[in-house]
């Protein structure tokens, strides 16, 4: 391995070490969100609103920084960005109030930039044959989320939970140090400053393509983000779990879902994106629709008795469903991003950033629609029933935009051809 090889490993290796300092801060209401909802005594949709406060600034900003990051440093923009979230957590233990909590929430949610910035760090690294595989080794930071579960119920039991935010406020200050002395500058991508920036930029949003592939995003990032804050209180709240064990159940969904990214990436590299994401929507549509069944109870009426019969998804089979989503999450966030690139090579800042914002938008809405489900349906398996839908909608639109591509290069080979040409 060559000096530049090794800088860009090096350079890969502390961008998704910063990006999974930034996603452990990102959901870390979905631990102390808990806590606070037995404190405030909240419903399940003030709830959502609770756990969707930082995503939604997340997500807003996303669009915005990633053209930024198509004109200013991102190695700079890395690192003003994990300043400013420094104070605010530092300022946690004075929050008390349902208002001031979400305030707080949305000024903690600068840290879902990190991800934008930092695919557009990374990609500048690499060739285009090992795209799908870099950013998949990225996206593998969404293990912070993991950080987290493991360490705000460690630092609780040990220090108390006013010790949260400022622990968590020393450890970013430590990965900023490490992040401004060690992050290599430079990278293969030049960054263009035309007299039409904006309009160059903006130019590939009016493609039918980049919303139907944010819709993708939509459903295996947003409801992968979602159901990490919402886990936790469904195993507590639907098997009558202890925190503990719901916390290491869903430690294991978010680990495995962020591990496989990587491998996601290299088989989207070798097979393509739209192929492992058409992959990704089947798996996916089979388990949610077995997790969408509540509990039920039939009494059939036989010809000497009746039968009772009780169908329903015990812990342990819903905990394999869910593994599975997240693997098959996994390889789609990969399969989604690789495609981006494949069609947007010089756009990633802009396209990314609106991919980006609208799959992070998924992490802030789901959580709120989850609590509204659950509020009016009254089942605690409303939420996937939801998930169910959006699902449904984007294998639809995958559906009829293959049928329309494939379409299209026949109609191609036809002229090609010359299919009217008389012998």
């Amino acid at each position: 391995m060559n000096k530049s090889e090794k800088t860009a490993h090096y350079a890969l290796f502390i961008a998704t070490l910063a990006f999974a300092a930034n996603f452990s801060v990102w959901t870390l209401y979905s631990v102390i969100g808990i806590d606070l909802r037995t404190q405030l005594n909240l419903s399940a949709t003030e709830y959502g609103f609770l756990l969707g406060a930082p995503i939604l600034t997340g997500a807003l900003l996303r669009f915005p920084v990633g053209l930024l990051a198509e004109l200013i440093s991102c190695r700079k923009l890395f690192l003003w960005q994990m300043v400013l979230v420094i104070p605010p957590l530092f300022y946690l233990p004075y929050v008390d109030t349902y208002t001031e909590h979400i305030i707080f929430g949305l000024v903690l949610g600068t840290c879902g930039v990190s991800f934008t910035v930092g695919i557009r760090y990374v990609v500048e690294w690499f060739p285009t044959n090992r795209q799908g595989w870099a950013m998949g080794i990225f996206g593998a930071g969404n293990a912070g989320a993991a950080i987290t579960l493991v360490l705000v119920p460690f630092i609780s039991a040990q220090f108390g939970w006013d010790k949260v935010g400022p622990i968590y406020g020393l450890g970013m200050i430590l990965m900023l140090l490490l992040f401004q002395f060690t992050a290599p500058s430079g990278g293969q991508y030049i960054k263009r400053k035309t007299k039409d920036f904006l309009a160059e930029h903006l130019q590939p949003l009016k493609e039918s393509q980049v919303w139907r592939f944010s819709l993708y995003y939509y459903f295996v990032f947003g409801s992968f983000l979602a159901l990490i804050l919402w886990l936790p209180q469904y195993y507590v709240n639907a098997y009558n779990l202890p925190l503990s064990q719901a916390m290491a159940l869903t430690l294991l969904f978010v680990t495995t879902s962020s591990m496989v990214r990587a491998l996601g990436g290299w088989i989207a590299d070798r097979y393509g994106g739209s192929a492992v994401n058409w992959s990704v929507f089947w798996v996916c549509m089979v388990c949610l629709f077995i997790l969408s069944y509540p509990p039920t109870t039939m009494t059939i009426h036989g010809v000497e008795k009746d039968v009772n019969l009780v169908i329903e998804v015990n812990v342990w089979v819903f905990t394999f469903l869910m593994l599975v989503i997240g693997i098959a999450q996994g390889f789609g966030r990969a399969s989604v991003f690789k495609t981006i690139f494949q069609y947007y090579p010089e756009n990633m800042g802009s396209v990314g950033g609106t991919i980006g914002a609208i799959g992070a938008l998924g992490g802030c809405t789901l959580p709120v629609l989850f609590g509204l489900a659950v509020d009016i349906i009254g089942v605690h398996s409303a939420c996937f029933m939801l998930l169910y839908g959006v699902l449904a909608l984007c294998m639809i639109s995958m559906y009829f935009a293959n049928r329309a591509a494939r379409q299209k290069q026949l109609l191609k080979e036809a002229i090609d051809n010359n299919f009217l040409q008389q012998d």
